[in-house]
């Protein structure tokens, strides 16, 4: 690793994608923070055009910057999707310069968008660390979590809801498969002039009223059980005092 100066306001420091580069001091907002710098590639040269790593910064059609070399301090900057400095790129001093676009706090981890390019063929298929990705990652889990806890509450409701119909279903059952149970069990109770019917007729002869307790249809008048229509009294022969004799 290499050593830095104690007047230079950053540090290599442990990273969440590894290595990287961390503010020591206050960084104003515009500053210039650290120069990318390394032995410059010519592509016109098959040589140097076959050079191949993930430091190279192209600085346009023809000149290539590789980073890779130890001195550069600058290749501990990691990528970052909403960072806190830029690259700022001269191609006509071949030279590329990181500056902050931010107040950066001592503590803060420096990073600068790597660009499109990089990023599709570096980055994209590992998934981007950064922490504006991380936290869109832990708000996409944190959905996730709570749209399956939501599945999970409508299912038990559903669930419920079944246990209480089917509960329902089978205190109702008896009564449907036996609808006269009901009658059965209290129409022996009703009363009839005081009298328990026990499922008989009110007089026991089949409903027909006993000639014995009818009362004529005019009230005051009673009939007998026998005799006349008219309601006559028959006149018995006198007895034969000759015949006794």
């Amino acid at each position: 690793m290499p050593v830095i100066s104690p007047k230079k306001p950053y540090r290599i420091g442990r990273s969440r994608t590894g290595l990287g580069l961390f503010a020591t001091k206050p960084i104003k907002k515009g500053a210039k923070i650290v120069r990318y710098f390394g032995p410059l590639l010519d592509s016109r040269k098959k040589k140097d055009d076959a050079v191949e790593n993930k430091y190279l910064f192209e600085l346009n059609g023809r000149w290539t910057i590789d980073g890779s070399v130890r001195e550069n301090i600058a290749r501990y900057i990691n990528h970052a999707c909403k960072p806190n400095a830029e690259s700022d790129v001269m191609p006509r001093k071949r030279k590329v310069v990181i500056r902050a676009i931010k107040n950066i706090e001592p503590g803060e981890e420096i990073n600068y968008d790597y660009g499109t390019d990089y990023f599709k063929a570096y980055l994209k298929p590992i998934g981007c660390r950064c922490d504006a990705c991380e936290k869109k990652r832990k708000k996409k889990r944190a959905e996730a979590r709570a749209e399956r806890l939501r599945l999970k509450l409508k299912a038990e409701r559903k669930a419920l809801k079944k246990a209480r119909q089917a509960a329902e279903a089978t205190a109702n059952e008896p009564l449907q498969k036996n609808p006269g149970a009901e009658m059965n069990g209290h129409a022996n109770s009703v009363k009839l002039n005081g009298q328990h019917l026990n499922g008989k007729q009110p007089n026991g002869d089949g409903g027909q009223i006993s000639t014995r307790k009818a009362m004529s249809v005019r009230p005051g008048i009673f009939t007998r059980a026998s005799g006349n229509a008219s309601g006559k009294q028959e006149r018995k022969p006198a007895r034969d005092s000759r015949a006794s004799a």
